[in-house]
């Protein structure tokens, strides 16, 4: 059976609908805490590389310094050991970073269900994909840009590589512990949260269908 290692960095973070899509073709799934003390993940055996999200900046040095560098080592292990990458939203940036792009503050935030505009013949849905990022990726040239929005580049491959800006992984159930873990930052963003949450319940079974499309897509470039 195949593994897929989970990096996340929020005790309410959890692979959600990508990692139901995983596991329903043929993969088990480890979940590691990145944010934390503890000893580098082992790669052995490691079929796929999934990096969940973060309330963290990528270009953050305190960040880091505490933790992100470690991080960082693991992300160039894995690309020397050709296995095979997905970043979500936090990760994508960080792969970004890897390749040798900049990561920096955007001029404007999104939050919520958003469309997206999709290079034509990638096969990627439009959406809507849930978003909840302040920053924006500048690529290398050699990185394929899968779609974009007018605030920032949503998807990207390299090689077997993929990177998503939005969160394919979000349902209402950790959406709700989201916002309950932070609910400070709820308040300040002038969220309305119960109609956030009734809109994820609404979207959550078509989202799981294009989570399923996008692992889809990311398997194809690692046949």
């Amino acid at each position: 059976m195949k593994r897929a290692l989970v990096l996340r960095h929020h005790d309410e973070d959890h692979a959600g609908l990508i990692g139901e899509a995983f596991e329903a073709r043929g993969f088990t799934l480890e979940v590691v805490m990145m944010s934390a003390p503890g000893a580098m993940p082992d790669l052995d055996g490691v079929d796929a590389l999934v990096i969940l999200g973060s309330k963290c900046a990528v270009y953050d040095h305190e960040v880091e310094a505490a933790w992100f560098g470690r991080e960082l080592e693991l992300i160039a292990e894995a690309d020397r050991r050709g296995v095979a990458m997905l970043g979500i939203c936090f990760g994508a940036q960080a792969l970004c970073r890897h390749f040798g792009g900049v990561v920096s503050r955007a001029a404007e935030g999104e939050v919520g269900w958003f469309e997206v505009d999709v290079t034509a013949g990638v096969g990627l849905p439009r959406g809507p994909w849930f978003e909840f990022h302040f920053d924006a990726c500048a690529l290398p040239d050699e990185v394929e840009v899968w779609a974009t929005s007018p605030r920032a580049v949503q998807a990207f491959a390299k090689g077997k590589h993929v990177g998503v800006q939005f969160h394919p992984e979000i349902d209402e159930v950790q959406l709700n512990g989201w916002l309950n873990a932070d609910p400070d930052e709820s308040r300040d963003l002038g969220l309305d949260v119960r109609a956030l949450l009734a809109q994820t319940a609404h979207e959550t079974p078509a989202a799981r269908e294009r989570a399923a499309i996008l692992v889809d897509l990311f398997l194809a470039r690692n046949v």
